[in-house]
This record gives C-alpha cells, sequence and structure tokens, in this order.
C-alpha cells in the first residue's frame, strides 16, 4: 500500500522522523527538527561520531541559516575568517584575488569560515545528546527500510540484534553509498572522475614558505594542479592521483614527501598530520523524495570538492528539509506540496549551481590546452577587476544566489517553480 499523507500516522514519540547518519548534515536536520519539538532518532553505522578532514569550507549563506539552531557564534570561535581566496597558476602565480567582503551589505559574514567538518560534527553532537526529543543510535546499521501507507518500517541491526523502527518520516543523510538511496532503488545518476584525489594535511605554515599565499588558493597546472588551503589545525594539500597510481603508492611517506616538498622547499621535510586518498564523482540521485524518505547531502548528490559547497549545498538540504517538517507538524502544511517541493527545487540547485560549478572549477585547474589555459586566466582577471562582476561571482559561488532565488523551506506557494526540475 502506497504512503497516504492525508492517512500517514502523526509524528509522535512512537513515530519519530528517523535522521539515517550523524555527519555534519544528518546532525544539523537533527538539531532544527529537535529545537522545534519534534521528537528525532538519529541511527548511525559507527559507534561514535566520525573525524573526517575532507570538508571544512562554511560559506555565508550556510552561516546565516546555522544562526538558526545557534551555532554559528561557536563555529566562529573555532574557526578561520578567510575573506580572500586567489586563482594562482602553477607556473605564472598569482592569476586573481577575489574579495567576499563586497558582500558586506548582503550578508552577517563576507568571508569563507575555515572548520574541519568534524567540529561542527562534535558541537552537535554535545548539544544533542542532552535533549529530550533526540535519541541518538549509534552503532547502528539500517539494513533496508519499507514505506508503507502511514509511514516508514526501517529494519535496523543494532548491537543487541535486529530491530524494527516505525517512523513517520526519514531524512537519509548516509553518504555517497547510502542504505537509505539503495533502499529506495533510486538512480544516482553522473559519473566518476578516472583519478583519485588525495588530501594531506601539515602543520608547516606553507604562507611562511610562499609569502603570497592567501589562506584558500586553486592553482592550475596543465599536469598537476592543487588546491591549498588552510584551517585552524594545518594546512591541506589537494591534488589528483593518476589513474594507474594505487592508493599504497599514492600514501607512501616518499610520495607524500615529494609532492609536499613540488609545493615549497622545506629542508626539514614535512610532518603529515593527516592523509586520504579517494574516489570523487558527480552524481546526483535521480529524486531526493520518494513518499515520506528525503534524501540530503552526500546521499542526494555528490560533487568535485574544487569549490567547497558540497558540505554546504548538505546543510541547506539538511534546514530545507527540516523547515518544511516543522510545518507539516506544527501547522498542517499539506504534506505532499511540501515534499514534493523540496525533492524539485533542492534537485535543481544541486545540478544548476553544485554540479555545474565545481565541475567548471575543476574543469579551469586541469585545462591542458595552452590557449584555453590562458583564456581561463584572462577570464578570472576580468572577474576580479571588475566589482560588479565580482560581486555576482561570489555570490553565485557562495550558493547566496541559490539561497536568494530558492529560499531555503520556503513554502510551496511562494516558489515559482517553472523551469525547476
Amino acid at each position: 500500500m502506497p504512503w497516504d499523507p492525508a492517512t500517514a500516522a502523526p509524528v509522535s514519540v512512537e513515530r519519530p522522523v528517523v535522521v539515517v547518519g550523524a555527519g555534519p548534515v544528518g546532525m544539523t536536520a537533527a538539531a532544527a527538527l529537535a529545537q522545534a519539538g519534534i521528537p528525532v532518532v538519529v541511527v548511525e553505522l559507527h559507534p561514535e561520531p566520525r573525524p573526517d578532514w575532507r570538508a571544512s569550507t562554511f560559506h555565508a549563506a550556510t552561516l546565516e541559516l546555522l544562526e538558526a539552531i545557534d551555532i554559528t557564534g561557536q563555529m566562529q570561535a573555532e574557526g578561520l575568517i578567510v575573506p580572500r581566496y586567489q586563482f594562482r597558476d602553477r607556473r605564472d602565480g598569482l592569476v586573481a584575488e577575489f574579495d567576499f567582503t563586497l558582500l558586506a551589505d548582503e550578508t552577517r559574514y563576507p568571508y569563507r569560515l575555515q572548520l574541519n567538518q568534524q567540529h561542527l560534527v562534535r558541537m552537535l553532537f554535545d548539544r544533542l545528546q542532552k535533549d529530550s526529543n533526540v535519541e541518538l543510535r549509534f552503532g547502528t546499521r539500517l539494513d533496508t527500510l519499507r514505506i508503507e501507507g502511514d509511514g516508514v518500517v526501517l529494519e535496523l541491526q543494532t548491537p543487541e540484534g535486529p530491530e524494527l523502527l516505525a517512523a513517520s518520516y526519514v531524512i537519509g543523510a548516509d553518504g555517497p553509498r547510502s542504505a537509505v538511496r539503495n533502499a529506495l532503488g533510486t538512480d544516482f545518476e553522473g559519473f566518476t572522475y578516472p583519478e583519485r584525489f588525495a588530501i594531506t594535511s601539515t602543520s608547516v605554515d606553507l604562507q611562511e614558505l610562499l609569502p603570497d599565499l592567501g589562506h584558500v588558493n586553486y592553482v592550475s597546472d596543465p599536469e598537476e594542479w592543487l588546491f591549498i588551503l588552510r584551517t585552524p589545525e594545518s594546512w591541506r594539500v589537494v591534488w589528483p592521483v593518476p589513474q594507474e597510481m594505487s592508493p599504497e603508492e599514492a600514501s607512501s611517506p616518499e610520495r607524500l614527501q615529494a609532492q609536499l616538498q613540488g609545493v615549497a622547499p622545506y629542508e626539514p621535510g614535512y610532518p603529515v598530520i593527516d592523509h586520504q586518498v579517494y574516489n570523487v564523482h558527480q552524481r546526483v540521485a535521480q529524486a531526493m523524495r520518494v513518499g515520506p524518505v528525503l534524501l540530503a547531502g552526500d546521499a542526494a548528490h555528490i560533487n568535485s570538492p574544487i569549490g567547497g559547497v558540497g558540505l554546504n549545498s548538505g546543510i541547506h538540504d539538511a534546514m530545507d528539509a527540516a523547515r518544511r517538517l516543522v510545518r507539516i507538524v506544527h501547522e498542517g502544511a499539506d504534506a505532499e506540496a511540501e515534499l514534493a517541493t523540496y525533492d524539485r527545487v533542492r534537485r535543481t540547485v544541486a545540478v544548476e549551481y553544485v554540479q555545474a560549478d565545481t565541475q567548471r572549477n575543476t574543469d579551469r585547474l586541469r585545462e591542458k590546452e595552452e590557449a584555453v589555459r590562458l583564456q581561463h586566466q584572462d577570464d578570472m582577471r576580468e572577474l576580479a577587476a571588475d566589482p560588479e562582476k565580482a560581486r555576482a561571482y561570489i555570490r553565485r559561488v557562495s550558493l547566496l544566489e541559490s539561497v536568494q532565488r530558492f529560499g531555503i523551506g520556503r513554502p510551496p506557494a511562494e516558489i515559482e517553480l517553472e523551469g525547476v526540475r
């Protein structure tokens, strides 16, 4: 029997909203729902919050959204404020610098905040442990789920054995291999890059070795582009790993040292704090909603990290979903209209902004044709030199444009859906 919003069981302690995945997206969704007094169960495969050094950029629109759950101030206190970032060429040096302070009249946060995502998870975990509206179930695996007329039944494997959990709604925020998405049978459309990406963190201050380096730097090169950024703990460098190279070889101490020495010579040798090699994809779920189940974050869309918008768009998904569920629960909003709007709007943002911009950014860094590379440089210089063009560019890449266009959790009647996928 298909789910029927007209006869679905109301949200209650017996029928909570279940969030699958306790990363930054899932924990944000849980915090927003709990703040509205909605009972939430968080299901997480791992026994404790996971340290993950991969994503570390929070943009202005995201920091504004996170004010709603009163976490932005704590993030600012621990993070690194970066008002400018650079587009560089490995041969030619600085090409263009973009200044987020151009947006000072549009946002309270005219900068990027660099803070490893694990710290947001830790902050929310500490809070949600004390919240009577939240049950955290770490070390619990979702095997599958089924949608019924009145809600969702999740089949779990807990430390005590198998268990069935009834839910009113489900938010799947369980990453690119999402068990929720797989249970729904939703295609994950797109492609995987042939090369892998390596990310390496070091305590050496790269600005002392390269004085004109910014805190965030996109470095183009036809053979080996780089993404270099600073976080409060370390400097991080991302580079491509050739398709034929094994993860073991790519992670060997000798290779890591050679790679870092290639960024800037450092005679004592670079200490490596953290290192990961990972596959990179450009994929979007065919549907981000099936019945009372929503997909968010990496479960719904994954992309190249060049641009720092994947984590941000996932948090936007979480806040959009939470606001719609709060309206359904507390205001009697039309569940079908709200959830259908979530699917169309968030998928449009994923395709038209996140996927399009990260692909363009990645292609720009790794372009091999010399004439095209030089044209890219001219284009970036022209953008940065014109305040109005630079302002429009920064507004888009920081996702402010998409939020201004669609809002976050805006009621269906207020959104013009023409052209929305």
